[in-house]
């Protein structure tokens, strides 16, 4: 973890899964591939936290979804907490289940190739398609 990570604590809507997490850079990317919108009802909007410790694991749902990540959630209320790598070198964590989602900018959007063209959004970003995406992560941590 580095020096510069705050802590934040968040929890889903019900309060059956609370978190503490670390974050390094207070912003926030939308991921836009098709099974982020599928599980989350919309784009997906998370901040990239260097870990993450949930208080009350036994609440917490896990769906594999691919090869490397998996969907964390809700047991009881259904709410989408977070998207991890399987290996725990990423995680992404709803901005909505922090306690205070304003206080993260909107830096970044991932899979901008796989989004659909009914909606945009109107701060210039940073956009990676998902090739682009997947390039970045697995080069990272082959040189880790």
């Amino acid at each position: 973890m580095s020096e510069a990570a705050a802590k934040e604590q968040g929890q889903c809507l019900c309060g059956a899964v609370r978190f503490e997490a670390s974050i390094g850079a207070r912003e926030v990317g939308a991921c836009h591939c098709s099974i982020c919108r599928r599980w989350s009802g919309g784009v997906f909007l998370a901040v990239e936290c260097e870990s993450v410790s949930v208080e009350n694991e036994q609440n917490l749902g896990v769906y594999s979804s691919s090869e490397w990540g998996e969907r964390c959630f809700c047991k009881a209320c259904g709410s989408t907490v977070m998207w991890r790598s399987k290996d725990g070198a990423h995680h992404a964590v709803s901005v909505q289940s922090f306690n205070d989602p304003s206080s993260f900018s909107f830096a970044s959007q991932i899979f901008i190739d796989e989004k659909p063209t009914n909606y945009s959004f109107a701060q210039a970003t940073k956009t990676m398609t998902g090739p682009e995406f997947i390039a970045m992560i697995t080069s990272a941590e082959q040189h880790s």
